[in-house]
């Protein structure tokens, strides 16, 4: 297997005694006098137990298959003639790169966590099947897009219109399509080599995200190893099990469905006009303003909330939906919000926090992932919140 120039730059290779002496280091250089100083090595030092904690559950589990039983691996290539904790450490070196291809081709944070295990463990099974010289990152994808394509095939989800909701006078213009399994991803969680290949299909965001999950798993396969990965024709037709031809053809399928799905988009806002908006938006929110969040809006603004059927489209019409839970005057007012700044999916975002009357906590409610362009914004999507752990998040304030 050819490696393409995603594969080629310098990843962070990773081994068990690096990442011990890493936890190590960072424990010793914690600093109890200095409270600031306390708190940002303790995150460090996390990141880094976390990481050893994967590479140990993987190593366990690797070790404990019953297809190589408990011993070394058997004779192989160089590059994994590794025991399982070798092995382990190897597959955290290329974990991101995995995850987010795993992620573009579900659409679930929460499946692509799951798949990047599945994935690890067939190569381990697999491992005596690596040719000598080639990519470990491409074999990796290989494994990776069989495995996602047979999750897909179990659950055979489909995206499908928004339905009216009775009783509702906020709903204008075609309903939008409706993920269920949308989750929102971490900007953190994204590999150095995020782009993986220039051009309009290198992103994670929302709107290119939503577009993927209508074409057939195939033809999505097709069309992330051929433009987001870069792999060759022949590299993609043999992890498909299809020709070349067949992958072409599927490959212009694919780009074809997608230009008609993708909305016509004005030029992202510049970073830094995207995070002023997003403070104004939090700020907003907190104050319960309904008509200062209603200037920020785009006059077709969508808002939307996946897993659930709340849709709703338009300047008034967003403010409209929010005012009963917005306002302490209503019935349905649940009480007062607290918001944290944050990134997914290259967009800003803002995790939101509710305290309920009668209580001194803000929990964790909900992750607004916004869409700007001309200095408004022109998407809210709404999240579920037991992501909030892996966007640096606290469940509660």
């Amino acid at each position: 297997m050819a490696s393409t120039d995603a594969e080629s730059r310098p990843c962070d290779e990773v081994t068990v005694e690096g990442l011990v002496a890493d936890v190590g280091r960072g424990a010793a250089e914690l600093t109890p006098g200095d409270p600031a100083a306390l708190y940002a090595g303790v995150v460090e030092l996390t990141a880094s137990v976390d990481r050893l904690r994967r590479v140990a559950r993987t190593a366990r589990d690797t070790a404990a298959d019953d297809n190589h039983g408990y011993g070394e691996p058997d004779a192989g290539p160089p590059e994994l003639a590794l025991p399982a904790a070798g092995f382990a450490a190897l597959t955290e070196t290329h974990r991101r790169a995995v995850l987010v291809h795993c992620y573009r081709m579900t659409g679930s944070y929460d499946d692509a966590e799951d798949l990047v295990r599945e994935t690890f463990l067939r190569a381990w099974r697999a491992r005596d099947t690596f040719r000598a010289g080639a990519s470990v990152r491409t074999w990796l994808y290989r494994i990776a897009t069989n495995a996602c394509l047979d999750l897909l095939r179990r659950t055979a989800r489909r995206p499908h219109d928004y339905e009216p909701l009775p009783g509702a006078d906020h709903l204008a213009g075609e309903p939008p399509a409706r993920v269920t399994w949308l989750q929102p991803y971490p900007d953190a969680e994204l590999p150095e080599t995020a782009g993986d290949a220039p051009g309009p299909y290198g992103t994670v965001e929302l709107p290119l995200l939503v577009a993927l999950q209508h074409l057939p798993p195939r033809q999505r396969a097709a069309l992330i190893l051929r433009d987001v990965l870069g792999l060759s024709g022949a590299e993609t037709a043999e992890t498909l099990d299809l020709t070349p031809v067949s992958v072409e053809g599927s490959l212009e399928r694919a780009r074809a469905a997608l230009r008609s799905l993708l909305p016509e988009r004005r030029p992202r806002e510049p970073a830094e006009r995207e995070e002023a908006l997003l403070a104004r938006y939090m700020a907003a929110c907190e104050a319960l303003g309904q008509a200062a969040l209603g200037g920020l809006l785009a006059d077709d603004v969508l808002l939307t909330a996946p897993p659930n059927p709340y849709w709703c489209r338009g300047r008034d019409a967003v403010p409209a939906f929010l005012r009963p839970s917005r306002d302490p005057a209503s019935a349905a007012f649940p009480g007062h919000w607290r918001y944290l700044p944050a990134r997914a999916n290259g967009q800003p975002a803002a995790g939101g926090y509710l305290r309920r009357p009668g209580t001194n906590v803000y929990r964790a409610e909900a992750l607004d992932v916004l869409w700007a362009e001309g200095g408004r914004i022109v998407e809210i999507t709404s999240f579920e919140p037991h992501l909030f752990p892996a966007f640096g998040l606290p469940l509660r304030l």
